[in-house]
């Protein structure tokens, strides 16, 4: 068993210092003022020099550093997920309320329903690229469709054209929201929880609503980290709804995974309520955690084919521009209609 284990971690070593490497620099080019000022993320600055490896020079080295990127873009992304939870705490939902919670789950479930009905019925686009635009739309972002792809199984070109529509248009958002604010009829706060339940991104989301003021990107966090609380419960449920009438070869009906990773999540998230660990190790943790995040984020763009991205057409645009015009305008509705 030692013997085992020491050579399949010898067979991963490779690409897992490929892949650390990379995002250790990646973190470092996305902490510049510069990038930070246009909202671009280390998860998102990963996935588009990973493809840009991916598509050039990683064939060369694919067979000695394959085992250790798939390690990184399957196993590295659940833990990922799980420590997201240190993000986290129950206190922050409490400052918005019921209110905010439920507006949030409103988003999530009208902006989810959307992305399936134009999606499937309308622009007959295939399941799984469909659920994975319809995730990060919903609840935030790349990380969504990360944490989504071991539920559907998504071959990774479709996780990227997912990831590659919030980037897109999480970004517009930066830029188009602020613009809008004087007209909207909103105060700093409100405008806040405007930003955090309808854009994409939490680097976006900051982005939107720093631009207004320090008040109203502190709500838009809280708003938005409830809607990354959310994704535990979404997992769950999306899970069993996949499972249901689906088969195996054998013709024997599959039983529901359970994303259990999902469920930790959640554990972790109500650890950290508990106000244990010091801030400063928390700080080291979410730190650590968004290095596996970019490790997995960039594994995956390694592993992503450009051709079969250009091969999905402008179909993932389009459902991503309609989601994103209800996100803004059919959400500044529902945020009227609560009045938080």
């Amino acid at each position: 068993m030692h013997r085992a284990f020491h050579d399949t971690f010898q067979g991963r070593l490779p690409g897992l210092l490929l892949a650390g490497v990379s995002s250790f620099a990646i973190m470092q080019l996305a902490a510049l003022p510069s990038l930070q000022k246009l909202g671009f993320s280390a998860l998102t600055l990963a996935i588009v020099l990973g493809m840009l490896l991916g598509n050039t020079l990683f064939g060369r080295v694919a067979h000695s550093c394959g085992a250790g990127v798939d390690f990184s873009k399957s196993t590295l992304l659940r833990l990922g997920v799980i420590l997201y939870g240190f993000r986290i705490t129950f206190g922050q939902i409490a400052q918005v309320g019921w209110g905010g919670i439920l507006m949030d789950a409103l988003m999530i479930a009208a902006t989810f329903g959307l992305t399936l009905l134009i999606g499937l019925r309308f622009l007959k686009m295939d399941r799984d690229t469909v659920i994975l635009i319809g995730a990060g739309s919903s609840i935030c972002g790349a990380a969504a469709v990360l944490a989504t792809e071991p539920v559907v199984r998504g071959h990774a070109h479709k996780v990227s054209v997912a990831i590659a529509t919030v980037v897109v248009f999480g970004t517009l958002s930066m830029f188009v929201y602020p613009l809008l604010y004087p007209y909207l009829g909103f105060s700093e706060a409100a405008y806040g929880l405007y930003v955090g339940s309808t854009v994409h991104e939490v680097a976006q989301v900051v982005a939107a609503a720093r631009a207004v003021s320090d008040m109203a990107a502190g709500n838009a966090v809280i708003e938005k980290m409830l809607r990354v609380m959310m994704l535990s419960p979404f997992l769950i449920l999306l899970s069993l709804s996949l499972s249901r009438g689906s088969t195996s070869e054998a013709g024997v009906r599959q039983r529901p995974m359970v994303p259990w990773f999902a469920v930790w999540f959640v554990a972790v998230s109500g650890f950290n309520s508990l106000n244990v660990l010091p801030k400063a190790l928390v700080d080291v943790i979410v730190q650590v955690d968004l290095f596996l995040l970019t490790m997995a984020m960039f594994s995956l763009g390694l592993r992503t084919s450009a051709g079969a991205i250009k091969q999905a057409g402008f179909k993932p645009l389009v459902l991503a521009g309609l989601l994103f015009l209800f996100l803004s305008v059919g959400g500044y509705w529902i945020n009227r209609m609560f009045g938080l």
